[in-house]
C-alpha cells in the first residue's frame, strides 16, 4: 500500500491522468481511421467505430478506478482527501491543449469511486480551474485562402487539393463550377468577389456516415459566412462534392443534438469549439463539444451552463407540456431550453417494459446512428436541484410518480437518477396550432423521420404523435425510447382475412398475434384521430401502411445495405449530370 502523504496525493493523480491518456490515445487511433473507412465506402467499420468509441470512455474509467482500489489504502479513498489529489492533478495538467476534457476524466474517476454522493468543488472539477488556459495556444487550426490570379476557380481548386484523398475526383472542374454556382446565387456579387475575400478552413476532416466535410468560413466586406463543403464517395473509387452550405441554420442541422458525433481529429478542442461556435451562435459549448465526440466533456459543460442559467434566472420548474408519459415523469425550466426526464417508480398497463430495460434503450440511442432523427440525452446520477424552485404541485407530482427516485430536504431536491434532452414542441400540439403549410410540412417530416429512422434499422415502436417533436428548425424528432428495437427484430405482417363477417365485428382479433408482430394497417386508426390529417398523411407517406414496405426495408438491411440519409434537403444537392469524357478527370 501507498502511505499517507502528498506523494500519494501525486500518485493517485499520476495515475488518473496516465488512464486518461490510455483513453486519448485510443480514441484518436479509432478516430484517425475514419479516412480510410471512407475511402473504403466501409460503412458497417464506420458504424462499429462510432459505437466503439463511445465505449471506449466507461471502460477507462472503470480501468482507473480498479487500479486506485488496488494500489490506494481504503483509508486514503475518502472524499476528504482529494482537494490534495486534486491539486496535485493541476499541477500535472498545467499547459495541456486538452486540458477541459482531462478535468472531466477526473470527474469521472472522482464520481465513480464515491458514487455521485459528494459534489463539491473542492474535491472535483465542478467549475474548471484552468479558466485562463482557453486564451489561444499559438497551434494553426485552420488553412486561409485568399483570392490570387486565378480566381475563385484557383482558390476552390487549392482547398480541394490540400484536403486531397487518396481516391481521385469524380469531377473536380464540374465541382468547382457547381460551387460558384451557388456562390453567385446565394451571395452578392460584391462578396464573393472582392478583393478582400478570405477562406479558413479548419484542417482537420470531419466524419460522420457515408459522408466527411470540410469545415470552415468565408470573410469579406465585414461578414463572416459558414462554409461547409459534404463530400460523398461513389462507391465507385471516386469522391465528389454533395452540395455547399453557408445557411447557418443548415450548419447548424449538420451539427444538431439528433445526429451522432462526428469523428474529427481535434488537437485544441477548446479552439475548435470557439470556431465553430463562431459558425452557429446559438450552439452552446455543451453541444458542440459533444459533436465533435467529446460527450462527457458536453455534459460538464452542460452542467455548468446550467448552474449559471439558474444564477441569473427566478423562474420555477414545471411540468413539461404534453400529454404525460406512461414511463417518464418530465419536468422543465421554461426560460431553460431541456426537459428532465426521472423514470417513474410503477408502469401502468399494458407497458411491460422495467426500468432496466428503459435504460437500455437509451444505451441503444446513444450508441446507435441518429439519423437526425433521435435526440440525444446527457445521464446524471444524483442531480441536486435548488428547493424553492419547485412549487409543492410539482414536488407532490413527482413523488407521487418517482419517490424512490427523490431525496427532498429544506433547501434541495436531488434526484438519484435523470436523463436531460433538448425541449421541443410535442408533435401532436403543434399540430393544434400550426397553419395548414406547417401542417403539410410538419406531416411530411413526420413520415420522414419514420422512413429515416427505419433505414438506420430503428422501429420506433411507439408511435403516437406525442413521442415526436418538433424542433425549432421545423424537423420531427422522436424522443420516447422505451418501446424503440431494432427494425429486424420486428415481424411486419398483414392482416388476414376474416373467415366470416362476424369475426371483423368482434372486438378480439381473430388471428393469432406473436409479442413481435405489427400490422402496418392499423397504424392510420391508432396514429390519426383527425380523419383530416390521417388522410393527408396517407397521401404523403401511404406506403407506411403496407407490411411490404417494411419488409423491403428489412431485406436491405440483412442485405449489407446502408442507407444514405443526408442532413440536408436533397434539393439543395448538386446536379452530377455526365460530362463529355475529355471533361471527366481533372
Amino acid at each position: 500500500m501507498i502511505p499517507t502523504s502528498l506523494e500519494t496525493h501525486d500518485r493517485i493523480a499520476h495515475i488518473v491522468l496516465q488512464g486518461f491518456d490510455r483513453y486519448r490515445s485510443k480514441f484518436r487511433k479509432i478516430t484517425s481511421g475514419a479516412r480510410a473507412r471512407f475511402e473504403n465506402a466501409d460503412w458497417y467499420a464506420a458504424q462499429k467505430a462510432a459505437a466503439d468509441r463511445i465505449n471506449l470512455y466507461d471502460l477507462a474509467v472503470s480501468d482507473v478506478v480498479d487500479l486506485i482500489q488496488c494500489s490506494v489504502s481504503s483509508s486514503i479513498l475518502k472524499p476528504d482527501n482529494w482537494p490534495m489529489v486534486k491539486q496535485c492533478y493541476i499541477q500535472q495538467i498545467m499547459g495541456r491543449t486538452d486540458y477541459e476534457l482531462a478535468e472531466t476524466f477526473f470527474n469521472s474517476i472522482y464520481c465513480r469511486l464515491f458514487k455521485h454522493l459528494v459534489m463539491e468543488q473542492e474535491g472535483m472539477f465542478i467549475h474548471t480551474s484552468l479558466s485562463g488556459a482557453k486564451s489561444k495556444t499559438g497551434i494553426p487550426i485552420t488553412n486561409i485562402y485568399a483570392l490570387g490570379s486565378e480566381g475563385l476557380v484557383g482558390l476552390l481548386d487549392e482547398i480541394l487539393d490540400d484536403h486531397i484523398f487518396t481516391l481521385p475526383w469524380e469531377n473536380k472542374r464540374r465541382d468547382i463550377r457547381n460551387i460558384i454556382k451557388h456562390l453567385e446565387l446565394t451571395l452578392p456579387r460584391a462578396v464573393w468577389r472582392s478583393n478582400q475575400v478570405k477562406v479558413e478552413v479548419l484542417n482537420s476532416v470531419f466524419y460522420r456516415n457515408k459522408a466527411s466535410y470540410l469545415v470552415g468560413r468565408i470573410e469579406s466586406e465585414g461578414m463572416i459566412i459558414p462554409f461547409v463543403l459534404p463530400i460523398m464517395n461513389n462507391e465507385k473509387g471516386r469522391v465528389y462534392i454533395d452540395t455547399l452550405l453557408m445557411d447557418r441554420d443548415d450548419v447548424s442541422i449538420l451539427f444538431s443534438f439528433t445526429r451522432s458525433y462526428f469523428l474529427v481529429d481535434v488537437p485544441v478542442p477548446a479552439e475548435y469549439v470557439r470556431f465553430l461556435q463562431a459558425l452557429m451562435p446559438s450552439k452552446s459549448e455543451a453541444e458542440l463539444y459533444s459533436s465533435i465526440g467529446f460527450f462527457k466533456h458536453g455534459k460538464t459543460e452542460f452542467y455548468r451552463e446550467f448552474l449559471r442559467h439558474l444564477d441569473n434566472s427566478a423562474d420555477e420548474f414545471v411540468s413539461a407540456p404534453g400529454i404525460k408519459g406512461m414511463v417518464m415523469a418530465v419536468f422543465t425550466l421554461p426560460s431553460y431550453p431541456v426537459v428532465f426526464k426521472i423514470i417513474k417508480d410503477y408502469f401502468a398497463p399494458p407497458k411491460e417494459v422495467s426500468r432496466v430495460t428503459v435504460m437500455e434503450k437509451y444505451e441503444l440511442v446513444k450508441r446507435h446512428d441518429r439519423v437526425g432523427r433521435m435526440a440525444d440525452t446527457q445521464e446524471f446520477s444524483n442531480f441536486v436541484f435548488p428547493r424553492h424552485r419547485f412549487s409543492d404541485s410539482l414536488l407532490q407530482e413527482l413523488l407521487e410518480v418517482a419517490a424512490s427516485n427523490l431525496i427532498i430536504d429544506e433547501h434541495t431536491v436531488t434526484i438519484r437518477h435523470l436523463y436531460t434532452e433538448r425541449r421541443m414542441t410535442p408533435l401532436n400540439l403543434y399540430l393544434q396550432s400550426c397553419t395548414e403549410k406547417q401542417c403539410l410540412d410538419v406531416l411530411d417530416e413526420y413520415g420522414n423521420a419514420l422512413k429515416q429512422l427505419a433505414a438506420a434499422n430503428i422501429f420506433a415502436g411507439d408511435m403516437l404523435l406525442k413521442n415526436f417533436g418538433v424542433t425549432r428548425h421545423g424537423r420531427v424528432v422522436f424522443y420516447d425510447y422505451d418501446e424503440i428495437s431494432y427494425l429486424t427484430e420486428v415481424n411486419f405482417r398483414a392482416i388476414p382475412e376474416a373467415t366470416y363477417p362476424e369475426q371483423e365485428m368482434s372486438g378480439e382479433p381473430w388471428y393469432s398475434v406473436g409479442p413481435n408482430d405489427v400490422f402496418p394497417e392499423e397504424f392510420p386508426r391508432f396514429l390519426f384521430a383527425d380523419v383530416r390529417i390521417r388522410k393527408l398523411f396517407n397521401e404523403m407517406h401511404g406506403n407506411l401502411f403496407t407490411p411490404e414496405y417494411w419488409q423491403g426495408l428489412q431485406a436491405a438491411i440483412r442485405e449489407g445495405r446502408v442507407m444514405s440519409v443526408y442532413p440536408y434537403r436533397r434539393k439543395k444537392r448538386f446536379p452530377r449530370h455526365e460530362l463529355a469524357a475529355s471533361e471527366q478527370l481533372e
